[in-house]
Parts: structure tokens; C-alpha cells; sequence
């Protein structure tokens, strides 16, 4: 298995202002330029999807595989012979709060996948969570 993780630490935003940013995919794409479309129908919850499409790429089923309110949730994308995964946690500390994005590759196409798509996903972490800090702290 793969996986890379990003962290920042933050005093701008509270885990309950990151969670309702997360937690409204339809509008990911006004602060997302990479995202051209997400659409949820129904609750941000485990057991749910959602429908995704990056800029250039194609329409996408995308799981929410966990989650648990104001600290963490995971999404799930399956690709042939290979599943990525996209973990967000949210942990208060004495120097603010934690935000950690972990990306996971597993199966067989892993590193085709990982090549494709997620190695771009991990690059573009540190400036995206400091959009994503900076959107959620006007919540």
C-alpha cells in the first residue's frame, strides 16, 4: 500500500467550520478549481457517494466510506484493480487544530493509479488545505 500524508496546524477555523465545508460537496467546485463538478444527494455520511469530476477527467462515483462529525471522514474512489482512498482528519490541539489529509493506493493497478491521479492529488495538498483553512474560515 501507498500513502502520503500533508498536515497543517491552524488557529484561522474550528474543526466545525472544516466540517461543514467538507461536508458540502455540491460545492466544492466555488473553491475547488480543480473540480468541475461534485454533486451529493441526501446526508455527508458513511454509506453514502457522491458524484465527482476533476477538471479534464471523467464523471466519478466516489464512496464516503467513513465518517465521524467534526473529526473525520473518508472517501472512497475505485478505479480498476485498484482503490484510493482519502483520509481527512480534524484534531484539536494546544496549538490549534490539526488538519491531516492521508491518500492510500492499494491493489494490483496501485501505481498506475498513483501515477495517473493521486501523486497530482498529494502535490497540490499544501496549497489546497490553505484554500480550504482560508473558505472555511468566512463560515
Amino acid at each position: 500500500m501507498w500513502a502520503k500524508s500533508h498536515s497543517i496546524v491552524t488557529k484561522a477555523v474550528t474543526k466545525e467550520q472544516m466540517w461543514q465545508l467538507f461536508a458540502d460537496v455540491n460545492n466544492w467546485p466555488n473553491w475547488d478549481k480543480s473540480v468541475e463538478f461534485a454533486q451529493l444527494e441526501g446526508k455527508f455520511e458513511q454509506g453514502n457517494h457522491f458524484l465527482f469530476q476533476p477538471k479534464g477527467g471523467p464523471k466519478m462515483k466516489i464512496a464516503i466510506f467513513e465518517t465521524i462529525e467534526n473529526e473525520k471522514f473518508v472517501d472512497l474512489t475505485t478505479f480498476p484493480l485498484a482503490k484510493m482512498y482519502g483520509e481527512h482528519l480534524l484534531e484539536e490541539t494546544e496549538a490549534g487544530l490539526k488538519i491531516t489529509t492521508t491518500m492510500k493506493m492499494k491493489g494490483m493497478l496501485g501505481w498506475l493509479w498513483i501515477k495517473l491521479v493521486a501523486q497530482k492529488i498529494v502535490d497540490d495538498l499544501p496549497a489546497d488545505m490553505e484554500t480550504q483553512i482560508q473558505v472555511a474560515s468566512q463560515l
